[in-house]
């Protein structure tokens, strides 16, 4: 039995002690002033971080502190999340730690977390988190969502629910989550969906639904090259055509509803017969239809043609759930069958 301090000043007690596991991979929230050019940069370490955050220590919680990588979120790549995701999932599996927080840069947040996600096969609760606001600026919002992530990592209320991103004491599911705004503290947001929960006094709250998950996926990375396709106003179809014989699949980022100019028709008809093509929407929040809109380029026109749709994933979400399954020798019918899943 041990005491744990609340953040009311209280105490409660805990029935057994928690351990959890932070793996730090750089970021914002890991960065200071670089001396030569006067721009941030990672460079704290994970013991460094969790030396910012006040209060960590009376919590009860037992942290075992790996310090994975320091690059920005826009370098990390796949074969960093694959490692990571192994480590992570060795880690639970010897079953000697509650939950595990990932510290990294926000740029990258939310595909980190749905590709961990798509890769967990563990009750325990894996915690994304970040900052906005290096630890040079005012008001750092680092050693808050640290802290709020290892709270969220230590609650059994969150076993089973696999992997989250905690950002201003919200907890957002890795299937809805986006970066909504560039600089503001609450970048992060859950359009269509709104957050699982809030934490507050040290504790979690839950006000939402859990979606769906597929079955978890082995962090490959190796045999797929999949591309990445946005459609604008006034495309012709000539750059589309060069996408042929660069990658294995191919993700089109649509007007609306999953919508294309009739220019684009035959070239993505002639891709389809080579390559899986899956239709998500640009907008990254709603689903794409299937069956509403007839006219030549629409959705139901595409569908028809052989393109999969994406249901209500967004499109950076749509190509990292492409690449694992082709990865993986999945074939056609059953990518659209994966995708079907996730129609809501």
């Amino acid at each position: 039995m041990i005491a744990r301090m609340m953040g009311n000043g209280a105490s409660e007690v805990a029935e057994t002690a928690r351990t959890v596991a932070i793996y730090s991979l750089g970021g914002t929230i890991a960065m200071t002033t670089d001396p030569t050019t006067g721009g941030v940069v990672p460079a704290l370490s994970a013991h460094d971080l969790l030396a910012t955050v006040p209060g960590l220590d009376v919590l009860g919680i037992d942290l075992r502190v790996h310090d994975f990588c320091r690059v920005p979120g826009a370098s990390l790549t796949l074969g960093d999340l694959a490692a990571l995701s192994e480590a992570v999932n060795a880690m639970l599996e010897g079953g000697e730690v509650d939950g595990v927080v990932v510290t990294q840069g926000t740029d990258t947040i939310e595909e980190t977390a749905f590709f961990l996600d798509l890769c967990h096969a563990h009750e325990a609760p894996v915690i994304v988190t970040g900052a906005m606001r290096n630890p040079t600026m005012a008001g750092p919002d680092g050693p808050g969502n640290l802290y709020a992530a290892v709270v969220a990592a230590a609650d059994p209320k969150l076993r089973g629910t696999g992997c989250l991103v905690v950002m201003g004491d919200e907890i957002h599911a890795a299937r809805h989550v986006r970066k909504s705004h560039t600089t503001s503290p609450a970048a992060f947001t859950s359009p269509g969906a709104g957050p699982l929960g809030r934490i507050a006094e040290d504790r979690v709250h839950l006000v939402g639904r859990l979606p769906d998950r597929p079955a978890a996926m082995k962090p490959l990375v190796q045999g797929a090259r999949v591309g990445f396709y946005t459609v604008s106003l006034g495309d012709d179809g000539a750059l589309l055509g060069l996408w042929a014989d660069a990658c294995d699949g191919l993700v089109v980022a649509a007007f609306g509803a999953g919508h294309v100019p009739q220019q684009l028709v035959d070239p993505l008809e002639r891709l389809v017969v080579r390559i899986p093509v899956v239709l998500a929407s640009r907008i990254g929040n709603g689903p794409v239809l299937t069956h509403t809109y007839g006219f030549a380029g629409s959705e139901t026109d595409l569908i028809k043609r052989g393109l999969i749709p994406a249901g209500a994933l967004g499109p950076y979400q749509a190509r990292l759930l492409l690449h694992q399954l082709i990865a993986q020798g999945t074939d056609r019918s059953a990518i659209e069958a994966v995708f079907a899943t996730f129609a809501r």
